[in-house]
Protein backbone atom coordinates (compact mmCIF):
# COMPACT_ATOMS: atom_id res chain seq x y z
CA UNK A 1 0.00 0.00 0.00
CA UNK A 2 1.23 3.57 -1.05
CA UNK A 3 1.35 6.46 1.29
CA UNK A 4 1.02 9.93 0.30
CA UNK A 5 1.64 12.71 3.31
CA UNK A 6 2.06 16.38 3.21
CA UNK A 7 2.80 18.64 5.74
CA UNK A 8 2.97 22.41 6.40
CA UNK A 9 5.67 24.54 5.17
CA UNK A 10 5.59 26.00 8.55
CA UNK A 11 6.05 22.61 10.31
CA UNK A 12 8.45 20.90 8.34
CA UNK A 13 10.40 20.40 12.00
CA UNK A 14 7.42 18.07 12.90
CA UNK A 15 6.93 15.90 9.75
CA UNK A 16 8.96 12.51 11.47
CA UNK A 17 6.88 13.00 14.89
CA UNK A 18 3.69 13.23 13.04
CA UNK A 19 4.20 10.36 10.89
CA UNK A 20 5.18 8.09 13.59
CA UNK A 21 1.54 9.34 15.65
CA UNK A 22 -0.18 8.46 12.18
CA UNK A 23 1.48 4.79 11.94
CA UNK A 24 0.54 4.44 15.72
CA UNK A 25 -3.26 6.28 15.65
CA UNK A 26 -4.38 2.66 16.96
CA UNK A 27 -2.20 2.77 20.34
CA UNK A 28 -3.46 6.74 21.44
CA UNK A 29 -6.66 6.25 23.80
CA UNK A 30 -7.63 9.71 24.31
CA UNK A 31 -10.56 10.19 21.62
CA UNK A 32 -12.44 13.14 21.01
CA UNK A 33 -16.33 12.97 20.25
CA UNK A 34 -18.32 10.04 19.75
CA UNK A 35 -16.13 8.83 17.18
CA UNK A 36 -19.50 7.58 15.36
CA UNK A 37 -18.00 7.23 11.92
CA UNK A 38 -14.89 9.06 11.66
CA UNK A 39 -11.74 8.94 14.99
CA UNK A 40 -10.59 11.98 16.22
CA UNK A 41 -7.62 11.42 18.74
CA UNK A 42 -5.78 13.61 20.61
CA UNK A 43 -2.18 13.21 20.88
CA UNK A 44 0.95 15.47 22.71
CA UNK A 45 3.52 15.94 20.09
CA UNK A 46 6.72 17.90 21.35
CA UNK A 47 4.69 18.96 24.64
CA UNK A 48 1.85 20.36 22.45
CA UNK A 49 -1.92 18.76 21.83
CA UNK A 50 -2.94 18.29 18.14
CA UNK A 51 -5.67 15.98 16.99
CA UNK A 52 -5.59 13.50 14.16
CA UNK A 53 -8.66 12.52 12.22
CA UNK A 54 -8.87 8.75 10.74
CA UNK A 55 -11.51 8.90 8.38
CA UNK A 56 -13.75 5.61 7.96
CA UNK A 57 -12.50 3.53 4.87
CA UNK A 58 -15.28 4.43 2.15
CA UNK A 59 -17.28 2.05 0.47
CA UNK A 60 -15.81 0.68 -2.82
CA UNK A 61 -17.32 2.92 -5.49
CA UNK A 62 -15.80 6.15 -3.15
CA UNK A 63 -12.82 3.75 -2.85
CA UNK A 64 -12.52 4.34 -6.60
CA UNK A 65 -13.63 7.68 -6.92
CA UNK A 66 -11.17 8.91 -4.20
CA UNK A 67 -8.58 6.64 -5.93
CA UNK A 68 -8.80 8.26 -9.66
CA UNK A 69 -11.23 11.54 -9.43
CA UNK A 70 -12.00 13.45 -6.33
CA UNK A 71 -9.73 14.39 -3.25
CA UNK A 72 -10.33 12.96 -0.16
CA UNK A 73 -11.66 14.34 2.74
CA UNK A 74 -8.00 14.41 4.34
CA UNK A 75 -6.76 16.63 1.66
CA UNK A 76 -10.16 18.70 1.32
CA UNK A 77 -9.92 19.56 5.35
CA UNK A 78 -6.22 20.69 4.86
CA UNK A 79 -6.98 22.42 1.52
CA UNK A 80 -9.65 24.43 3.09
CA UNK A 81 -8.10 24.85 6.49
CA UNK A 82 -5.77 27.10 4.51
CA UNK A 83 -7.74 28.63 2.48
CA UNK A 84 -10.09 29.67 5.20
CA UNK A 85 -6.86 30.86 6.98
CA UNK A 86 -6.19 32.85 3.92
CA UNK A 87 -9.23 34.74 4.03
CA UNK A 88 -9.07 35.59 7.86
CA UNK A 89 -11.12 32.63 9.31
CA UNK A 90 -10.35 30.50 12.31
CA UNK A 91 -10.01 27.30 12.25
CA UNK A 92 -7.33 24.66 14.00
CA UNK A 93 -4.62 25.04 12.37
CA UNK A 94 -3.99 22.70 9.50
CA UNK A 95 -0.54 20.57 9.90
CA UNK A 96 -0.04 17.46 7.81
CA UNK A 97 -2.53 14.84 5.89
CA UNK A 98 -1.53 11.61 4.92
CA UNK A 99 -3.69 9.43 2.46
CA UNK A 100 -2.88 5.40 1.73
CA UNK A 101 -4.16 3.81 -1.16
CA UNK A 102 -3.52 0.69 -3.89
CA UNK A 103 -2.97 0.87 -7.44
CA UNK A 104 -6.69 0.84 -7.70
CA UNK A 105 -8.59 1.75 -4.54
CA UNK A 106 -7.97 4.52 -2.22
CA UNK A 107 -7.94 3.23 1.83
CA UNK A 108 -7.34 5.74 4.64
CA UNK A 109 -6.82 9.03 5.52
CA UNK A 110 -5.80 11.12 8.16
CA UNK A 111 -5.68 14.63 8.67
CA UNK A 112 -3.87 16.51 11.64
CA UNK A 113 -4.08 20.06 13.05
CA UNK A 114 -3.60 21.87 16.39
CA UNK A 115 -6.17 21.55 19.26
CA UNK A 116 -8.07 24.61 20.43
CA UNK A 117 -9.08 24.65 23.57
CA UNK A 118 -12.47 25.96 23.13
CA UNK A 119 -15.08 26.77 26.10
CA UNK A 120 -18.21 25.65 24.47
CA UNK A 121 -19.45 24.81 20.92
CA UNK A 122 -22.63 26.30 19.31
CA UNK A 123 -24.21 22.73 20.19
CA UNK A 124 -24.36 24.04 23.80
CA UNK A 125 -26.47 27.11 23.07
CA UNK A 126 -29.23 24.87 21.55
CA UNK A 127 -29.34 22.70 24.67
CA UNK A 128 -28.46 25.07 27.48
CA UNK A 129 -29.92 28.47 27.58
CA UNK A 130 -29.29 29.15 30.88
CA UNK A 131 -25.77 30.36 29.59
CA UNK A 132 -25.22 33.91 30.75
CA UNK A 133 -24.37 35.23 27.13
CA UNK A 134 -26.28 32.87 25.36
CA UNK A 135 -27.94 36.31 23.78
CA UNK A 136 -24.47 37.72 22.76
CA UNK A 137 -22.90 34.80 21.39
CA UNK A 138 -25.58 33.84 19.06
CA UNK A 139 -25.14 37.49 17.87
CA UNK A 140 -21.56 37.41 17.34
CA UNK A 141 -21.90 33.65 15.54
CA UNK A 142 -24.51 35.25 13.50
CA UNK A 143 -22.22 37.92 12.72
CA UNK A 144 -19.23 35.72 12.11
CA UNK A 145 -21.77 33.52 9.52
CA UNK A 146 -22.25 36.83 7.96
CA UNK A 147 -18.48 37.10 7.04
CA UNK A 148 -18.37 34.14 6.17
CA UNK A 149 -20.95 34.63 3.65
CA UNK A 150 -19.43 37.95 2.11
CA UNK A 151 -16.30 35.81 1.33
CA UNK A 152 -17.76 33.26 -0.36
CA UNK A 153 -17.77 30.51 1.93
CA UNK A 154 -20.75 28.41 2.04
CA UNK A 155 -19.87 25.92 4.86
CA UNK A 156 -22.05 22.95 3.97
CA UNK A 157 -21.80 21.66 7.28
CA UNK A 158 -22.63 24.48 9.22
CA UNK A 159 -24.20 22.38 12.12
CA UNK A 160 -24.17 22.54 15.89
CA UNK A 161 -20.55 20.31 16.78
CA UNK A 162 -18.64 22.41 13.88
CA UNK A 163 -18.06 25.55 15.40
CA UNK A 164 -16.12 25.76 18.63
CA UNK A 165 -16.49 28.87 20.06
CA UNK A 166 -13.71 31.02 22.91
CA UNK A 167 -14.80 33.66 25.02
CA UNK A 168 -12.18 36.64 25.10
CA UNK A 169 -11.58 40.01 26.31
CA UNK A 170 -12.96 41.40 23.28
CA UNK A 171 -15.73 39.22 22.48
CA UNK A 172 -15.83 35.60 21.10
CA UNK A 173 -13.23 33.82 18.49
CA UNK A 174 -15.04 31.10 16.75
CA UNK A 175 -12.96 28.19 14.81
CA UNK A 176 -14.85 26.20 12.33
CA UNK A 177 -14.10 22.48 12.37
CA UNK A 178 -15.03 19.45 10.06
CA UNK A 179 -14.25 21.45 6.97
CA UNK A 180 -14.28 18.38 4.62
CA UNK A 181 -17.10 20.06 2.44
CA UNK A 182 -17.09 23.26 1.35
CA UNK A 183 -18.02 25.08 -1.42
CA UNK A 184 -16.89 28.95 -2.63
CA UNK A 185 -18.43 31.57 -4.43
CA UNK A 186 -20.25 34.77 -4.39
CA UNK A 187 -23.67 33.26 -2.81
CA UNK A 188 -27.37 34.99 -3.24
CA UNK A 189 -29.22 35.45 -0.41
CA UNK A 190 -31.95 32.57 -0.21
CA UNK A 191 -28.06 30.60 -0.41
CA UNK A 192 -27.01 32.42 2.36
CA UNK A 193 -30.05 32.12 4.13
CA UNK A 194 -30.65 28.53 3.70
CA UNK A 195 -26.75 28.06 5.44
CA UNK A 196 -28.55 28.55 8.95
CA UNK A 197 -30.84 25.57 8.01
CA UNK A 198 -29.14 22.64 9.91
CA UNK A 199 -28.26 24.77 13.42
CA UNK A 200 -31.06 24.52 15.69
CA UNK A 201 -34.33 23.42 15.76
CA UNK A 202 -35.61 26.16 18.19
CA UNK A 203 -38.06 29.27 16.75
CA UNK A 204 -36.45 31.54 19.53
CA UNK A 205 -33.12 31.12 18.17
CA UNK A 206 -34.11 31.37 14.32
CA UNK A 207 -35.84 35.16 15.56
CA UNK A 208 -32.35 35.96 17.04
CA UNK A 209 -30.57 35.07 14.56
CA UNK A 210 -32.60 36.46 11.92
CA UNK A 211 -32.81 40.31 13.66
CA UNK A 212 -28.66 39.78 13.70
CA UNK A 213 -28.86 38.46 10.30
CA UNK A 214 -30.87 41.70 8.77
CA UNK A 215 -28.91 44.45 10.64
CA UNK A 216 -25.52 42.60 9.07
CA UNK A 217 -27.07 42.88 5.33
CA UNK A 218 -30.14 45.61 5.36
CA UNK A 219 -32.53 43.30 4.29
CA UNK A 220 -36.17 42.88 5.75
CA UNK A 221 -36.24 41.10 9.33
CA UNK A 222 -39.60 39.36 8.49
CA UNK A 223 -38.18 38.39 5.47
CA UNK A 224 -34.77 36.89 6.95
CA UNK A 225 -37.19 35.29 8.92
CA UNK A 226 -39.73 33.74 7.23
CA UNK A 227 -36.95 31.93 4.95
CA UNK A 228 -34.63 31.09 7.58
CA UNK A 229 -37.25 29.69 10.13
CA UNK A 230 -38.91 28.21 6.68
CA UNK A 231 -35.41 26.05 5.42
CA UNK A 232 -35.20 25.16 9.31
CA UNK A 233 -38.63 23.38 9.30
CA UNK A 234 -37.66 21.48 5.67
CA UNK A 235 -34.22 19.95 7.12
CA UNK A 236 -35.68 18.70 10.24
CA UNK A 237 -38.25 17.23 7.59
CA UNK A 238 -36.26 15.52 5.53
CA UNK A 239 -33.86 14.72 8.25
CA UNK A 240 -36.64 12.72 10.50
CA UNK A 241 -37.89 11.53 6.97
CA UNK A 242 -34.16 10.46 6.57
CA UNK A 243 -33.84 8.51 9.99
CA UNK A 244 -37.51 6.48 9.78
CA UNK A 245 -36.75 5.40 6.62
CA UNK A 246 -33.05 4.18 8.18
CA UNK A 247 -34.88 2.59 10.93
CA UNK A 248 -36.97 0.55 8.52
CA UNK A 249 -33.85 -0.41 7.05
CA UNK A 250 -31.29 -1.15 9.61
CA UNK A 251 -33.84 -2.03 11.99
CA UNK A 252 -30.99 -4.53 13.80
CA UNK A 253 -28.86 -1.82 14.20
CA UNK A 254 -29.22 -1.21 17.86
CA UNK A 255 -28.02 2.92 17.15
CA UNK A 256 -31.30 3.20 15.06
CA UNK A 257 -33.71 0.96 17.75
CA UNK A 258 -32.43 3.30 20.42
CA UNK A 259 -33.61 6.92 18.44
Amino acid sequence: MSKRFVVHSSKINLESVVKDAIDNFDSYTKILGDAERNVIKIVDLESKNYTIKSFKIPNIVNQVAYRFFRKSKAERSYMYANKLLDLGIKTPFPIAYEIRMTPLLFKKSFYVSELVDCDLTYRELTTDFSISDHESILRAFTRFTYELHKNGVNFLDHSPGNTLIKRTTEGYEFYLVDLNRMEFGEMDFETRIKNFARLTIHESMIRVMSNEYAKCTGEEESEVFRLMWQYTQEFQNRYHSKRKLKRKIFFWKKKYRDE
